[in-house]
C-alpha cells in the first residue's frame, strides 16, 4: 500500500495531467458509469467542517473514500484549509492500494475541474481573471486557469485589503501574473471574462449587477447547503451548469436561496458539466450570457486524482527497483 504525501502530491499531480482527467471523471459520472452517495458533512461550528464522501469507479477498478476537515483560515496561518485522507481500494480484491493527502489532492482537483469547466464555457478570448479570495483554492485557480486561457490581468478581492495586496503579489512572483488587489468585489469583477468565488463568506458577495455581459463565473466556496457566495438574481440570470444534478439540488447553496425565492426550480440546472464536456449538452449558447459553473466536488475527483498519484508511485518505485538491479 502506497502512503503519499502532501509534498509528492505537490510535485506529481499537474494540471496538464489532472484538467483532462477531472473532464473524463465528471463524463463518467454524468454517465451514470460511477457510484458515489452523497457527502455526509457534520457542522463542527464557526465555518469548521468534517466531510465523509464515498464513492466507486469500476471502469477505472478502484474505490474509496474521503475524509477530510475543513478549517477555511488555516491557510493564513500556512496550514491547507482542507486536511485528511483520501483512501483507494483497488477493486478486484478489495485491498487499500493508496492513502493520498486529501487537502493537496482537494486543492489542485477542484481547481483542475473548475479549469475544465471553464475551457468548455468561457470564451476563446477570455483574459481576465477576477478572484473573490485570497486562500489556497484562489491560488490553486489562478494556476489552473493559467493552463486553458491567456490570462493578461487578475483581479484579487478579501474582507482584508493587506492579505488581498499579498495575495497579489505573490501571484506576481510565482506566476508572473499581473495582479492587483481590488477595492471592492464591485471593482475586481467589472469587466471580468472570467470569475471565480472562492470564499467561505456565509453570504453572498457577488452581486448580478456588477458582473459583465459574456462573463463565466466558477462558484466554488460553499459545498454544502445554507451558505451562499452569489445573489439569487445571478444564479436566475445565469446557464446554471451543475457538476452533479443530485448534488446542487440537495446542497448548493446558491440554488437553495434561489429556489427557496422562488425564482427558479429544478429545472433551471440546464446541464451536468459531464454532460457539456461529452457533447450531450450545450455549455454557452451566445457570446453575451452569462454561465455558471457550481462546484460542490466529488468523490470521483479524488478517487480519479488519486488513482493517477498511485500510477506515478508505481513508476517511480519500478524505476528505483531498476536502478537498484543494474548497480
Amino acid at each position: 500500500m502506497y502512503l503519499i504525501d502532501s509534498k509528492f502530491v505537490h510535485e506529481n499531480l499537474a494540471y496538464k495531467d489532472c484538467i483532462p482527467a477531472m473532464r473524463e471523471a465528471m463524463i463518467a459520472l454524468s454517465a451514470g458509469r460511477t457510484r458515489q452517495l452523497l457527502r455526509s458533512i457534520l457542522d463542527l461550528g464557526e465555518g469548521a467542517l468534517f466531510g465523509v464522501m464515498p464513492g466507486g469507479m469500476s471502469e477505472a477498478g478502484v474505490f474509496g473514500a474521503k475524509l477530510v476537515s475543513v478549517l477555511p483560515g488555516n491557510f493564513a496561518k500556512g496550514r491547507s484549509s482542507h486536511q485528511g485522507l483520501v483512501v483507494l481500494f483497488e477493486s478486484e480484491t478489495g485491498a487499500p492500494v493508496c492513502v493520498a493527502d486529501a487537502g493537496a489532492i482537494t486543492a489542485i482537483r477542484t481547481a483542475a475541474a473548475s479549469a475544465a469547466a471553464t475551457d468548455a464555457m468561457a470564451r476563446p478570448d477570455a483574459s481576465s481573471l477576477a478572484l473573490l479570495g485570497y486562500g489556497e483554492q484562489a491560488y490553486t485557480h489562478a494556476e489552473a486557469m493559467r493552463e486553458i486561457r491567456d490570462i493578461k490581468d487578475v483581479r484579487v478581492w478579501g474582507r482584508s485589503r493587506d492579505r488581498a495586496i499579498s495575495f497579489a503579489q505573490r501571484l506576481k512572483t510565482d506566476f508572473d501574473m499581473a495582479a492587483v488587489a481590488a477595492q471592492s468585489v464591485a471593482d475586481a469583477v467589472r469587466g471580468a471574462d472570467i470569475i471565480c468565488t472562492v470564499t467561505a463568506a456565509q453570504d453572498p458577495i457577488l452581486e448580478r449587477r456588477w458582473v459583465s455581459a459574456g462573463a463565466h463565473v466558477n462558484v466554488v466556496g460553499s459545498s454544502f447547503a445554507g451558505p451562499a457566495e452569489i445573489d439569487n438574481e445571478l444564479v436566475k440570470d445565469a446557464r446554471f451548469i451543475a457538476d452533479s444534478r443530485e448534488g446542487v439540488v440537495s446542497q448548493g447553496g446558491e440554488f437553495l436561496r434561489a429556489k427557496a425565492a422562488g425564482l427558479v426550480d429544478e429545472t433551471h440546472v440546464a446541464a451536468e458539466i459531464g454532460e457539456v464536456f461529452a457533447g450531450k449538452a450545450q455549455g454557452r449558447r451566445s457570446a453575451d450570457e452569462i454561465t455558471l459553473y457550481k462546484s460542490l466536488g466529488h468523490i470521483v475527483q479524488d478517487l480519479t486524482a488519486a488513482a493517477l498519484l498511485k500510477e506515478k508511485m508505481e513508476a517511480r518505485s519500478f524505476t528505483a527497483k531498476l536502478a537498484g538491479g543494474v548497480q
